[in-house]
């Protein structure tokens, strides 16, 4: 008689390696709009997300392989890991175009409205994803804010750029847009029971060839050899597209996802100051205010049940 299979582990809430490690990744995914912006010159921003994604789908390949072998793509993951995959390859490509048009700190917010996009999509797809008043008054505050941050933009008149930045945080929105499209593919097909590898496989391999197919066809493949550009690859490489997803996806695994998903709004914070202290880019008081109103929105969205927990044990 078999032994019956063991229990699932309950996820843990989180503890002092969960929150030193969340900030560290918040860190990491902060930091990554400026690595682009800073050797943009020495390498196109398509080219080096293009470069990361291939790194990343190698590493990944072989993981995947050494676990399934030729059985990995034998499990009707394909198709839904190519849709996936294409979503990825679009948000990415919109960051990169993105970010010749518009600051890092501002593509840091825009990017990270992906949450709101995703509960919409699952509300209506999913039952058990219905939204509850406080997370609608979320999604309501964030587009608000989103509204303030496009339309009230305060820079003065002659401003290099100025006409295009707006063209730049659209394409930061609609690479947010797909990103929230992406998570709910994931949860409508197989992939939501595939092993968090594989899935992050498919988004990986996809995005190398149609971004760096994308970065030949437009002459944005070249590379200039500076000690700069190299460190900036190898960082979005090595601890951008790798290790900081697999650790994610490590405390998915062990802690609650809503705890986590709270923290991880920390990330536009870091983005924007960042952007701010590094590569000196100037702040308005409309995107201010919209970009508070967007992740106060977005943290009512996601923490929602947190909050409603926490109110519980109050009473």
């Amino acid at each position: 008689m078999s032994a019956a299979p063991a229990p699932r582990p309950l996820r843990q809430p989180l503890d002092a390696l969960a929150t030193g490690a969340m900030l560290l990744l918040c860190v990491c995914w902060g930091f990554q709009q400026i690595a682009i912006k800073l050797v943009a010159d020495d390498v196109a921003p398509i080219m080096q997300i293009g470069l990361r994604s291939a790194f990343a789908a190698l590493v990944l390949a072989a993981v995947v392989w050494r676990r399934e072998g030729a059985q990995a793509v034998r499990d009707g993951t394909a198709l839904p890991g190519l849709v996936v995959g294409l979503l990825f390859a679009g948000e990415f490509l919109f960051v990169a175009q993105g970010l010749v048009y518009t600051t890092a700190s501002h593509m840091s917010v825009f990017l990270y409205t992906a949450p709101i996009f995703a509960a919409l999509g699952l509300h209506w797809l999913l039952p058990e994803e219905r939204m509850k008043p406080l997370q609608w008054l979320g999604v309501a505050i964030a587009f608000c804010g989103i509204a303030i941050a496009f339309l009230g933009k305060g820079r003065p008149e002659g401003q290099a750029g100025a006409p295009d930045m707006l063209l730049g945080d659209a394409m930061g929105l609609l690479a947010g847009l797909l990103w929230g499209a992406t998570t709910v593919a994931i949860r409508k097909t197989s992939l939501s029971e595939a092993a968090p590898a594989k899935t992050l496989l498919y988004q990986m391999a996809v995005a190398a060839v149609a971004l760096l197919a994308y970065a030949a066809a437009t002459g944005s493949d070249g590379f200039r050899y500076t000690p700069q550009a190299l460190a900036s690859v190898a960082f979005q490489c090595v601890v951008v597209a790798l290790s900081s997803y697999l650790a994610w996806f490590w405390l998915l695994r062990r802690y609650l996802a809503s705890r986590l998903s709270v923290l991880s709004f920390m990330t536009p914070l870091f983005g924007v100051s960042f952007g701010v202290l590094i590569l000196d880019e100037p702040l308005d008081a409309a995107f201010v205010l919209g970009a508070a109103l967007v992740l106060s929105g977005i943290t009512l969205v996601s923490g929602a049940e947190l909050l409603r927990e926490k109110l519980r044990r109050v009473r």
